[in-house]
Formats: C-alpha cells, sequence, structure tokens
C-alpha cells in the first residue's frame, strides 16, 4: 500500500478509513470480473500495466501533448477513399474538424522539412532538396492539384519501402495543421452502415480471418450467429504468433477508440451548450462480460497488449532522439529545450518496465518464410491506414489517422532495431529516419492508450459506485 494512500488514510479517520478499504476491497474485486491476469502471448499481468501507467506515464504524456511540437498535426482529411464511393461526409457538428491558421503554428514547425528536427537543419538546403524544389515550382503552374498529388506519390515511392502507413504528404495543397487539443476525440454520433463499413473491411479483408470462419470478426456486426461469446476465438490459437498479434493490435486499436467514445460522450446539451462526460450504459454495451457474452474483457486485453507494443517501441526508439541532433525544433529554444527534457523522461520509463513484450520472436522461421510473412504483415497493415480515407466523420478520420499512423511507426521501429543501433551521433541518418508527422502520431497514438487505461480505471470505479449505492 503506498504512502500517499496511508496519509490520506490517517487524515480522514477511523470510521472513513475502514469505509475506504472496505469500497477498494469491493472495487478491487469488481475489476477481477472485468480484466485481470497475465496477458497472451507475453509474460505481463494487467495489475503491473496500471500502476506503471498510472504512475510513470500518464502524467508525463499528457503534458507532452500538450507541448507546442506534439500538439499540432499536419493531415490530409479530403484524400478520396480509395476502395468504394463514399456515402457522403458526415453532417453532424461535432464531426467537424476546425483548422488551425498558418498564424497560428510556430514558425519552426511550418518552415521546417518534414525530417528536419534542428534549428540548423531547418536553416540547411541540400542540393537534391533545392533540385527537387525547382522541379516542382516549374510545374505548379501548369498542373492541377491532382497532377500535383500524382507527381509528390511518385517522387516519395522509393522512400516509403519500409513505411507500415499510407504517409499523408504534407507537401499536399489539401493538408492542412489541426490543433488535437482544440479537435478532442469523443463521441460524434457518427455511426450506422458507414461505420460499420469501415471496420467490417479492416476485420474481414485484413486480419487473416481463416476461411473455416464464418462468424464475422467485427464487434459492430448486426448478426453474429449462434457461434458467440469466448468460445469463438478458439481460431486464433490455431494462427501463428504474427497473425495473432496482427489481430489483437486491431482489435486493442478498437477497444481504445470505443473507451475513448464512452468516455467522452455526449451526455446532454442545454441552450446550445453540449455537456460531455462518461456513459456507463454505453460503456457496458461494448465490454460488460455478461452484455458481450465474454468477449468485452478480451477486449480489453487486447488494449493492454497494443500499449505494450507501443511502449516496446518506445524503450527501443530512445537513441533516435538522445542524439544531439534531435531537439523538436518550433523556434521556442527554451520551450523546445523543456519539451525534449520531459520526452527523454518518458523515454527512462519505457526503458525501466521489467516486462516488455519480446518483438524478436516474430519473424523467427526460416528468413525466405519469414521474409514474406513480414512484407504481408506491413502491407495489410498499410491498408488499414489507407481505409482510414474512407471514415465518413471528419474527427473520426483524424483521430483513426493518427492513431493507425502511430501503430505503424511503433511497428516501423521493433523492425528496424540494427538502423537505430547504427545511428550516427551528430549527422542525419542515411538509413532510419522518422518524419515530424510520424513522431507526433506516434508519441500522440501512446498517449491515447496511457488515456483509454485511465478512462478504464474510471469506469470501474464509477460502476463499483453504482452498485455500493444500489443504482
Amino acid at each position: 500500500m503506498s504512502p500517499g494512500f496511508l496519509r490520506a488514510v490517517a487524515g480522514q479517520g477511523a470510521a472513513a478509513a475502514v469505509q475506504l478499504l472496505v469500497t477498494l476491497g469491493f472495487l478491487s474485486s469488481l475489476v477481477k470480473t472485468q480484466v485481470t491476469g497475465v496477458l497472451d502471448d507475453c509474460l505481463c499481468d494487467i495489475d503491473s500495466i496500471d500502476n506503471f501507467n498510472t504512475y510513470k506515464i500518464f502524467p508525463k504524456i499528457k503534458k507532452l501533448q500538450e507541448r507546442d511540437y506534439f500538439r499540432y498535426y499536419k493531415v490530409n482529411l479530403k484524400r478520396p477513399c480509395p476502395f468504394w464511393a463514399e456515402d457522403g461526409h458526415c453532417s453532424i457538428k461535432d464531426c467537424h474538424v476546425e483548422p488551425c491558421p498558418e498564424s497560428k503554428i510556430p514558425v519552426g514547425i511550418k518552415a521546417g522539412r518534414s525530417n528536419k528536427y534542428s534549428q540548423a537543419a531547418n536553416n540547411t538546403k541540400e542540393l537534391d532538396d533545392c533540385e527537387q524544389a525547382n522541379k516542382l515550382g516549374a510545374i505548379n503552374s501548369t498542373l492541377s492539384n491532382e497532377s500535383k498529388e500524382a507527381f509528390i506519390d511518385w517522387a516519395r515511392y522509393d522512400d516509403s519501402q519500409d513505411h507500415f502507413c499510407e504517409l499523408d504528404d504534407e507537401r499536399s495543397p489539401a493538408a492542412q495543421y489541426v490543433d488535437l487539443l482544440l479537435n478532442p476525440e469523443r463521441y460524434t454520433g457518427y455511426k450506422g452502415s458507414s461505420a460499420w463499413r469501415v471496420w467490417n473491411s479492416i476485420y474481414e479483408e485484413n486480419c487473416f480471418k481463416p476461411r473455416s470462419v464464418y462468424r464475422p470478426l467485427n464487434p459492430l456486426a448486426p448478426s453474429r450467429g449462434e457461434d458467440n461469446g469466448e468460445s469463438f476465438y478458439t481460431w486464433l490459437e490455431g494462427l501463428c504468433l504474427e497473425k495473432r498479434v496482427f489481430y489483437k493490435l486491431i482489435s486493442g486499436l478498437h477497444a481504445s477508440i470505443n473507451l475513448h467514445l464512452c468516455a467522452n460522450y455526449l451526455l446532454e446539451e442545454t441552450w446550445g451548450k453540449p455537456s460531455w462526460g462518461p456513459n456507463i450504459k454505453e460503456f457496458k454495451r461494448r465490454f460488460d462480460t455478461v452484455e458481450t457474452k465474454g468477449e468485452g474483457p478480451r477486449r480489453l486485453k487486447n488494449l493492454y497488449f497494443l500499449y505494450l507494443i507501443e511502449l516496446r517501441a518506445l524503450s527501443k526508439v530512445a537513441p533516435y532522439f538522445e542524439r544531439s541532433i534531435v531537439d523538436l525544433y518550433t523556434g521556442n529554444l527554451e520551450d523546445d529545450a523543456d519539451t525534449k527534457t520531459l520526452l527523454l523522461s518518458i523515454f527512462q520509463d519505457t526503458k525501466s518496465f521489467p516486462m516488455h513484450f519480446d518483438e524478436k520472436s516474430m519473424f523467427a522461421g526460416d528468413k525466405k518464410g519469414a521474409k514474406s510473412l513480414k512484407e504481408e504483415f506491413r502491407l495489410h497493415f498499410k491498408n488499414i491506414s489507407r481505409i482510414m480515407d474512407c471514415v465518413g466523420c471528419d474527427k473520426c478520420r483524424l483521430w483513426g489517422k493518427l492513431q493507425t499512423q502511430g501503430l505503424g511507426t511503433a511497428l516501423k521501429i521493433l523492425f528496424s532495431e540494427k538502423e537505430i543501433q547504427k545511428l550516427p551521433e551528430n549527422s542525419p541518418s542515411k538509413g532510419f529516419q522518422l518524419t515530424r508527422q510520424e513522431i507526433v502520431a506516434l508519441l500522440n497514438a501512446f498517449g491515447r492508450l496511457s488515456t483509454s487505461i485511465r478512462e478504464l480505471q474510471n469506469f470501474k470505479a464509477l460502476l463499483q459506485h453504482r452498485r455500493c449505492h444500489g443504482v
């Protein structure tokens, strides 16, 4: 029991202390009915993750997300869906994303190239950059926006071979800066056939579902058939580790997004002023053991698994940011130094976690087969990142793209260990590198997972309170 807890008890008197202990004991039993124990495919227990996230990660990652370098994200929300004719964008006002005026963007962010971090690098124009800029400038007056997009995509093709995501080009005419703090992820009312089709395409076409399994994997599917509940997932046991991991990552991402929507739900709107907060009924519908026939806790366990994967990636990429050449440049040198100090502190915490997922167990078979499986894994995930352009709600699309790109960046890091070990200290890397877009997505995506686990604790406390008071 923590010293802080004991001090709190001492200050409240004996009767209050007894009541608090009874309450916590009841909460502990309630937590175990929801999700507890050791995660599959790794040697880590959920209680350890909860404590680590609550006391070490969450307070710091929340502060980091408020820093200028990490709050502004450049994204193209106008890319057409590449897979089917769009149903039209959501007209609900809460689906709207308010872009950030250029005048509000820190000068160091909007002036720098996507893979430049330091002041010196932002002031340096390499020869090949100049040549490319001249070529683009020469054609800008005669090409349509669509042609410019195509040219940029072609020019960047060779640089995308290690990417797990379809990246938005920050030079695209349609790309805009968004202040993530002013456009929070929450329930917008976007649902129905459009949302169902997006998740159905992700689960049914990209999650390595065996042909022998007929029931939809999508939790949003209107009909789940007779084969429901926890017993349905025996098919996962027949998959190789890599394909099981893939499914768990997508399921965990879906669970995290659902938790955000449940925690920031439109409860009422009075005189045009919305009131947002946790919706317990919605949480139970998506995660309660009884209402989901045992599937809810599995979904939440997949959230924890995803957290471990991204936590591992942060611990592995720390050397990249520890170099003096990387200073997260925005133009405000004092703030930039504080931001990097905070980021390095988070990396130190990630390294201290004792039960990391071991990614070396993946793609460890014969070289030819492992290489083929890894490429299949990468392309399936890249396909999912493209499906995010089919989301009809702009705010859902924004956060879907960011969190998908964050996870894709984490996967890129995990499978680039040798390249990261060879990084030069005082010069740009010719091998492994991250764009600012990837950095912002990586840390914000992990921040969303950290928040999800924190919100899960809040829901457990709310449910316990209701039961104690017979609500």
